[in-house]
């Protein structure tokens, strides 16, 4: 086929190409190529000698108009014979078509023929479908008949707990049921409701074996860590059974996913009897928990209880991992179904303890047992326990918010108590200040009563217990106790005042009154190191984590130290107010009685001062030198002695010197007690001084007791002065000669 010989149909060729009315785009087209060629030629002919070359433009363009018509010509012609070869085979499709029509009209006829004929056939349909019905009854008759029977022997075995054999004649009964309904309804569309229903009635007794084998099966599954210390057998078989009827589910679910089997599933099917069996274990052990009530746990029986239950526990799954996990498939995984339901019931079981209202020893033990023993190597951390799951996929036993309050509610339980013993000592420490007798004084002569040593021991006891559960609780009780001292020694501080009140009220009540005052004092000193021990083993807990301010306990020690202090010095006061009255007056210039009985007074409070620990004892001494300066200056201010001649003058300028040099000759005696000062502001200025330099300085002195350079070289030794910048050592490049040792003849004999 040519493209020439292309037509309408008609003859003739012209009327078959299209026009620009037929395609709207061909008029574009070419005005796009009209407009291309105008803007070419008027880029190339734009001076007058290049119309020479036009010959050559037009031959060029001839050629390739020609070339790219014959490609044009060759892909029509490509096109026209691919539709001539498409109408070709329409052409031969539409005769097959015929020929197949004419078929199926063939077989239509002669279908309608063999109808008629098949019509006496449906008699005989008929009494085939009765035959089958018939042989299927005399089939069945023996076993119907012995359906009784197997029912009472099945029966017999399930009360007997026979449960293998009896669960084998259970299978053997609904073996025969599923048959005589499948029997029934072979050739049938659907089976007759009323002839079900009578197969139903006559096999009613199988749904209740089914029951009652269900009950003891969970019964013995139930009491499977007992059985399987005694005799496992019927946990055996009660296993075996479940793997059966869990073979049948999985076997009568595939033959209906797979399309075999139209039939229903037959009634109480899937059983799922794996899954119960899981269950039953859950509840066998939650049963373990139940019991447990708030009356039958109250103080000790709380850890009694506890301590049980991690025996109980271990016992349990030792038996589940060496007995009843032999008795069931691996893919059971029995311990770690085990150890997680035990787990469980743990966290509701202990979620309800943890609401109850616990005491402090109660709380103790639940914290103890929660973060300590459950996860140590007796319970969650045994290899036993480990090889067969992780305890991190558990979880917490106890949620982080139970945690707290439990916490938070041992800190209150703990508050509680320290307050009421730290009122009761302070109640006994007030009853020992009214006693007949000096305080008790200890191996280095202090004075001092129990007070300090209860607060401290109990502030200390407090933190290790706590310290026992956690870093966190230990910190919370720490801060708790501080709290609660700086409340006590406020308390404290009242007290005292209190005390001298009374004391002002009625001098002569207590003979020792200045002396408790002195061991309140030392009491507050050996207070303040624990307080400070316990501030220091504080030190993880941020400002804030607590429901509590900071607590302040060292301010008021100082302010309890300050008041006693100022209750020392008033007493001192007291007694010396008769003789400070008589100061520069005409008794004291005539007789000079006054000063020695002052000086006598002065000695004996300094004695008594000794008997207080550093440094509140250099503190008292100071404090009585300056209230002496200060009442005789004031004495000379109240005029009570005006002198009337030169000769007057002279006798109180020497009875002044006098009074000078004896209270001089006192506070002399106490200046030793004053070396630790006077020893801190010279290593203060000289940083470089060393422990041999200032022994040395003592051995000059020649008046310091062995006691005090002992206090004043260990005072040197813990403390580590830094050289300031720019400091020039100037003890440094001094060398101590050694020390020169006695020697003895060995015939004479030392003194």
């Amino acid at each position: 086929m040519s493209v020439d010989g292309v037509n309408n149909g008609n003859g003739n060729s012209e009327d078959a190409l299209p026009t620009v009315e037929d395609w709207p785009e061909l008029e574009r087209a070419e005005q796009l190529a009209r407009g291309a060629a105008l803007k070419w030629a008027s880029g190339v002919f734009t001076r007058p000698d290049q119309l020479e070359k036009l010959g050559q433009y037009r031959k060029r363009e001839r050629q390739r108009t020609e070339s790219i018509h014959s490609r044009l010509k060759s892909m029509v012609q490509t096109y026209l014979e691919g539709v001539d070869r498409g109408l070709k085979q329409l052409r031969e499709a539409r005769l097959e078509l015929k020929e197949v029509s004419c078929s199926l009209a063939e077989a239509k006829a002669e279908g309608f023929q063999n109808a008629e004929s098949t019509e006496a056939l449906a008699v005989l349909r008929g009494a085939s479908f009765s035959h089958s019905q018939l042989l299927a009854a005399v089939s069945n008759l023996p076993r119907l008949h012995s359906v009784r029977g197997v029912v009472l022997e099945t029966e017999r075995l399930v009360e007997s707990r026979r449960l293998l054999e009896a669960h084998t004649h259970l299978m053997e009964l609904e073996r025969w049921q599923d048959e005589v309904l499948w029997q029934l309804g072979v050739g049938v569309a659907a089976l007759d409701p009323r002839d079900e229903e009578l197969v139903r009635a006559y096999f009613s007794d199988v749904g209740r074996l089914v029951e009652a084998l269900a009950r003891e099966l969970w019964a013995v599954v139930g009491s499977g860590l007992a059985l399987a210390r005694q005799n496992p057998t019927s946990f055996v078989s009660a296993v075996r059974i479940v793997e059966r009827e869990e073979a049948l589910d999985r076997s009568l679910l595939e033959e209906r996913r797979g399309g075999g089997c139209t039939r229903p599933l037959p009634p109480g099917r899937p059983r799922c009897w794996r899954k119960r069996f899981f269950q039953v274990m859950d509840e066998m052990v939650s049963s373990r928990f139940c019991s447990v009530s708030y009356l039958h746990t109250r103080g000790s029986g709380l850890g009694n209880h506890l301590s049980a239950l991690q025996h109980s526990i271990m016992g349990d799954v030792a038996t589940v991992q060496h007995l009843l996990e032999q008795c069931v498939p691996p893919h059971y995984r029995l311990v770690r179904v085990y150890v997680a339901t035990v787990h469980r019931c743990l966290q509701t079981h202990l979620a309800q303890v943890s609401s109850w209202d616990l005491e402090r020893g109660e709380i103790f033990a639940v914290l103890n047992w929660v973060l300590h023993v459950y996860c140590s190597h007796d319970m969650l951390g045994h290899p036993d326990v480990v090889s067969e799951i992780d305890p991190h996929e558990l979880g917490p036993l106890i949620s982080p918010k139970t945690l707290e309050k439990l916490q938070s509610k041992y800190v209150h339980s703990v508050r509680n108590s320290v307050a009421d013993w730290m009122n009761k000592a302070l109640e006994v420490e007030m009853t020992d200040w009214q006693r007949d007798q000096e305080p008790d004084v200890d191996h280095e002569s202090f004075y001092h009563t129990s007070l300090p040593t209860i607060i401290a021991q109990m502030l200390q006891e407090n933190a290790q217990v706590a310290l026992m559960i956690s870093e966190s609780l230990r910190d919370q009780t720490i801060h708790m106790g501080l709290y609660e001292l700086e409340s006590f020694l406020n308390r404290f501080r009242e007290a005292l005042v209190q005390f001298g009140k009374e004391h002002r009220k009625d001098h002569g009540r207590n003979p020792f009154y200045l002396h408790y005052l002195l061991a309140a004092i030392s009491n507050c000193i050996v207070l303040k190191g624990s307080t400070e021990s316990l501030q220091q083993q504080c030190t993880a807990c941020p400002t804030g984590c607590f429901p509590w301010p900071p607590p302040g306990p060292l301010v008021a020690l100082d302010r309890a130290v300050k008041k006693a202090c100022r209750l020392v010095m008033d007493e001192l006061l007291l007694e010396l107010h008769p003789l400070l009255q008589r100061l520069l007056s005409g008794s004291w210039l005539t007789h000079g009685e006054v000063t020695p009985l002052l000086c006598r007074v002065l000695e004996h409070h300094c004695e008594l001062y000794g008997h207080v620990r550093a440094p509140c004892r250099q503190r008292l001494q100071e404090e009585c030198q300056r209230l002496v300066v200060v009442e005789y200056v004031r004495a000379l201010m109240q005029r009570r002695l005006v002198c009337r001649g030169a000769a007057e003058r002279h006798q109180v300028a020497e009875r002044i010197v006098q009074d000078a040099q004896l209270l001089r000759d006192v506070f002399q005696d106490m200046d030793p007690s004053l070396l630790i000062l006077e020893v801190s502001g010279l290593v203060a200025k000289y940083p470089d001084i060393s422990e041999e330099h200032v022994s040395v300085l003592l051995d000059v002195r020649g008046d310091v007791p062995r006691e005090l350079r002992g206090v004043v070289l260990d005072m040197l030794e813990q403390s580590t002065p830094i050289l300031p910048p720019g400091y020039r050592p100037v003890f440094s490049d001094i060398l101590v000669p050694p020390r020169s040792m006695s020697f003895c003849l060995p015939t004479a004999k030392c003194s």
